[in-house]
């Protein structure tokens, strides 16, 4: 592992937090609106982690739907998992199913 690895982590945001963590950053964010009981979703991760250690530059965060409601409803998340990249407190681009590596690039 890679110190780049080491340091960049998937972050994990909530109604609370979302507008500071998001809305807020200085940087890129990937959001990845997903569930527990998603089975695409669970796949997603492995990629989210490595897409975190491969553009420390950028911010990776996940937001559970089940536990955040109105968030799903106020970016339209009608299927998941659902890719969200905002640039500036804006959505800048999304994706919805699987994606690999590359495309996560892609939209940030």
């Amino acid at each position: 592992m890679s110190n780049a690895d080491s340091r960049a982590k998937v972050l994990y945001a909530s109604q609370s937090d979302f507008d500071q963590v998001v809305l807020q950053s200085a940087v890129p964010v990937l959001v990845d609106f997903y569930a527990d009981w998603c089975a695409p979703c669970r796949a997603m991760s492995p990629v989210l982690d490595e897409l975190a250690g491969a553009m420390p530059e950028t911010r990776v965060v996940k937001v559970n739907i089940d536990e955040n409601p109105d968030l799903a409803t106020r970016y339209r998340i009608n299927a998941i998992p659902s890719l969200v990249a905002f640039r500036d407190g804006q959505v800048s681009a999304r994706h919805t199913g699987m994606a690999d590596l590359e495309q996560l690039r892609g939209l940030l």
